[in-house]
Parts: C-alpha cells; sequence; structure tokens
C-alpha cells in the first residue's frame, strides 16, 4: 500500500465513524421523542450515500408514526430539522443526516424515481423541456438523480418554497 492509499483509506474510516457517530446521536435523540410522545417504534441506522440515514419503524403497522410523519412529509421534514440540530449541538459539525419514518421517503423515493423517468421519456419523445410542480429539496434530488440515470439532464428553477425541476433535452 502507498501512502496515498492508506491515507485515504484512512480518511474513508475517519467519515464512516463519523456518520455512524451522526447516526447514534440522532438514535438518542430521536428514542427521547418516541418516549415522550408515548410512541412505539424502533430505530434503523444506516450510511447511505456519504451521509448518516436513520429509520423509526414500526411492527404494528406504523398507524401511530403517521402522526410523526404528517401532511405530505411536513411534521417529518421538521424532525429531521431538529434532529440535525441535536447532531449539530453534540458535534460542532453541520449534518446531512435523512431521517424516514414509517417508510414514508422510501415509498416517495421510488415514487419521485418513477415520475423523473417518466419527464425524461417526455422530453425525449417530444424534444421540449418538461417544467414539474415545486418541490422539497429533497423531492428534486431524487428527481435530477432519475433524470441523470435516463441519461438527460435537469435544472431548478424558481425561488424557495416554489422551487422547481425542468428536465432539459440532451
Amino acid at each position: 500500500m502507498t501512502e496515498g492509499t492508506t491515507s485515504a483509506a484512512a480518511e474513508g474510516a475517519d467519515t464512516l465513524s463519523r456518520l455512524e457517530q451522526e447516526g447514534e446521536i440522532a438514535a438518542d435523540y430521536l428514542e427521547g421523542l418516541l418516549d415522550i410522545a408515548d410512541l412505539d417504534g424502533d430505530i434503523d441506522m444506516d450510511v447511505e450515500a456519504d451521509r448518516a440515514a436513520v429509520s423509526i419503524i414500526s411492527d404494528s403497522g406504523g398507524r401511530d408514526l403517521q402522526k410523526l410523519v404528517g401532511r405530505d412529509g411536513e411534521v417529518l421534514e421538521a424532525l429531521q430539522e431538529l434532529t440535525r440540530l441535536a447532531v449539530h449541538r453534540e458535534t460542532g459539525d453541520r449534518s446531512r443526516l435523512m431521517l424516514d419514518i414509517a417508510g414514508y421517503r422510501a415509498k416517495k423515493r421510488a415514487e419521485l424515481s418513477e415520475l423523473g423517468a417518466k419527464a425524461a421519456a417526455e422530453v425525449r419523445s417530444t424534444g421540449e423541456p418538461v417544467k414539474l410542480k415545486p418541490m422539497s429539496p429533497f423531492e428534486r434530488k431524487v428527481v435530477h438523480d432519475a433524470v441523470k440515470s435516463a441519461g438527460l439532464r435537469s435544472e431548478s428553477e424558481g425561488e424557495e418554497p416554489q422551487r422547481f425541476v425542468v428536465v432539459l433535452p440532451a
């Protein structure tokens, strides 16, 4: 192993360790929240795409956990920000942690990937740009990734909260 390879491996291990620590801090914070709210849920931690990923799942179908998702994921977004702040308070570093509750984000990711693929197919067949409805940053990222994997490009336009994705011809 060369010195550069050793250094890169050590840096990767440091990053993984930092992200795992973020996940543990987030899990502790969320467990406290579940206790306060008297809700049942299990915490699952992972590292995905260079960010900590924490999920709250339930064996009982997650009906109670839907309260933590809210309408269109609004409560979930707020809880994610609060959890990121809790991590920041402990580590001093900004967190890009992703929170999922009762599989809401996973389901939303699948729907948005399909939307991005359909928009890309429409642009490919018509040659005209397609503007999508306003979306959250998470939603736009998923659509951008789907469009990119379809071989086209996309851009975000507008101002929050009315920012939207435009799928462009190649």
